[in-house]
């Protein structure tokens, strides 16, 4: 029997967040999710007037061909997807992984081939500028499990989280905030361990209320490239290219991250290779608040944590087309600090005054963004 949250969650995407019309091409990329969703998507787009195109992965044999990567092989692979992504009107990715470090022992300099020759030119390059495109994880038992709870509950989460919230609403109560920031030039963000300032003048502010990541809660924008100073000591995990970095801390100099550290020489050591990749990987690209009322504690899945009510992250690497400070790099490393009291608190200032305090909106007019107004529940 069919599940009927799959409809649901189909339905959001189809309609609410890539906005299929007729005739437009949509390409869809199952990555170790049930084919039975997979069908369900393919079925929503073709109702629609959609043309549907669809291309499933599993995890280890990406492993498998990422290993055996050369500059030919990714410089093919990267020419024939670009092509496929430039004939596309849409684009949905549904990601699951039964084991989210699966990647992990590929060699940097493999990954480096991918992410140049293969990631850049077809997602940030194409798909990102030029579709109406959405991503998401999948509930797996290896989420379920990152995130301590059992995969019945998990499950339950997933669905609520990503096929239940008001968007709309949210839509709404964002629109003070887009504003505020739009007319602000110094942010300054303190907390445990925390101490930086930066300019955000002239950078569009962007609501994110599911059009392109399912779940969806945040504003974000990016600090002028060269204004941060100051340090910033995150207090949530950060997985990425398959490892998993606690405690992360970087100190700024001139917008640059000048020193960068974490839990252990081994990966302060891969934390610092990841963050040379190239020059723009040591300056920021995005500086997000986020604001979703039923996404409360990180379990290292960059689509939920960056969602995390109270918090903020702050991304090395590439900038988006539009919130643009002139950053571009390979990398986009969305690292996530949570402000509410239970991680330490913490206060951030717009032009001196505070915006947001311990995790909670502070002006009337922003009210509309706490977790009571959104609906948590």
């Amino acid at each position: 029997m069919k599940d009927p949250r799959y409809s649901a969650l189909a339905r959001v995407l189809v309609h609410h967040s890539m906005r299929v019309l007729r005739g437009d091409k949509v390409l869809i990329e199952a990555f170790d999710i049930p084919t039975d969703f997979t069908a369900e998507l393919i079925g929503q787009v073709h109702t629609a007037g959609g043309l549907p195109l669809a291309t499933t992965y599993q995890q280890p044999v990406l492993r498998a061909l990422f290993n055996a990567a050369t500059a030919e092989q990714m410089t093919l692979l990267g020419q024939v997807e670009k092509s496929r992504m430039e004939a596309m009107q849409c684009y949905c990715g549904v990601r699951g992984s039964h084991n989210i470090t699966e990647l992990s022992d590929v060699p940097p300099e493999k990954m480096n081939l991918y992410e140049r020759n293969w990631w850049t030119p077809v997602h940030q390059d194409v798909r990102v500028r030029k579709t109406r495109w959405v991503v998401l994880r999948w509930p797996t038992p290896s989420m379920a499990q990152a995130a301590g709870m059992s995969t019945e509950a998990f499950e339950d989460f997933y669905f609520r989280v990503c096929a239940e919230v008001d968007y709309g609403r949210m839509e709404k109560a964002m629109d003070p905030l887009v504003e505020l920031m739009r007319k602000t030039d110094r942010v300054r963000i303190t907390g445990p361990g925390t101490e930086l300032d930066f300019s955000i003048k002239g950078i569009p502010a962007i609501a994110c209320f599911g059009r392109s990541n399912i779940p969806d809660g945040e504003v974000f924008t990016a600090p002028v490239r060269d204004s941060i100073e100051g340090t910033l000591q995150y207090n949530c995990d950060t997985l990425y290219r398959g490892t998993l970095f606690s405690n992360v801390r970087l100190v700024f100099k001139a917008g640059k991250i000048v020193d960068a550290s974490c839990n252990g020489k081994a990966q302060t050591a891969k934390l610092n290779t990841i963050l040379d990749s190239d020059e723009g990987a040591r300056y920021i690209g995005e500086w997000s608040l986020a604001m979703n009322p039923q996404i409360l504690q990180p379990m290292k899945d960059i689509l939920f944590d960056e969602k995390i009510a109270g918090s903020f992250h702050m991304t090395p690497g590439e900038a988006y087309d539009d919130a643009d400070n002139g950053n571009h790099s390979q990398i986009h490393w969305d690292m996530v600090c949570i402000q509410r009291p239970d991680y330490g608190g913490g206060e951030i200032r717009f032009d001196g005054d505070i915006v947001r305090k311990d995790g909670i909106f502070t002006r009337p007019e922003l009210a509309g963004l706490n977790p009571d107004r959104l609906g948590a529940t």
